[in-house]
C-alpha cells in the first residue's frame, strides 16, 4: 500500500520553516500532498493560485510532492485523497498544545488517519507566515525567511 501523507496549511506565504518540514518529511512517504486550506472567513495576502505556483516551483525536483488546495475539514480531505497520515509542523510548545487538540479531534473523526508532528529546525522556529506578512506590509526584507521563489 502506498504511504500518502497530507501536509495542510495556509502557506500565506510559504516560509523557510515550511520548506524545512516538507524536505525533512518527504522521504518518509511515497507521496506527500502539500494542501492549501481555503478558509472563506479569512482574507489571505496571496491568492491560492500564487501560493500553489510558489510551492510547485520550490519542489519541482520532488516528483513525490503534489500541491493542491481544499475546503472543509482537513480530515475529510485526507480521506478524499487517500492519505493515511497528516503531517503537522511544530515550532513551540504552544503549537504542540494547539495541534494536539486538533489531532485528538481528528482521531475521533477518523482513527485510521495518524497525525505526525515534526519540529522545525531551530533556526526557523521564530518564523511564522503572520510575521512574514507583517514584514511585507511594512516594506521589510523577507529574503532570509522565505524561499527565493517567493518574490513579493
Amino acid at each position: 500500500m502506498e504511504k500518502i501523507c497530507l501536509f495542510p496549511g495556509t502557506f500565506d506565504p510559504i516560509t523557510m520553516g515550511h520548506v524545512d518540514v516538507i524536505k525533512r518529511s518527504v522521504s518518509l512517504f511515497d507521496k506527500l500532498i502539500v494542501a492549501i486550506g481555503v478558509n472563506t472567513s479569512k482574507t489571505p495576502m496571496f491568492s491560492v493560485d500564487q501560493r500553489i505556483a510558489w510551492i510547485k516551483e520550490i519542489f519541482k525536483d520532488y516528483p513525490q510532492i503534489e500541491v493542491t488546495s481544499y475546503t472543509g475539514l482537513t480530515i475529510n480531505y485526507c480521506k478524499e485523497v487517500g492519505a493515511q497520515y497528516m503531517m503537522r509542523g511544530i515550532r513551540y510548545i504552544s503549537d504542540f498544545e494547539y495541534e494536539k487538540a486538533i489531532g485528538d479531534m481528528n482521531r475521533l473523526l477518523a482513527p485510521e488517519i495518524e497525525t505526525i508532528f515534526l519540529t522545525c529546525a531551530p533556526e526557523y522556529s521564530t518564523i511564522s507566515s503572520t510575521i512574514v506578512r507583517d514584514v511585507i506590509r511594512n516594506g521589510g526584507d523577507v529574503s532570509q525567511i522565505v524561499p527565493p521563489e517567493v518574490r513579493v
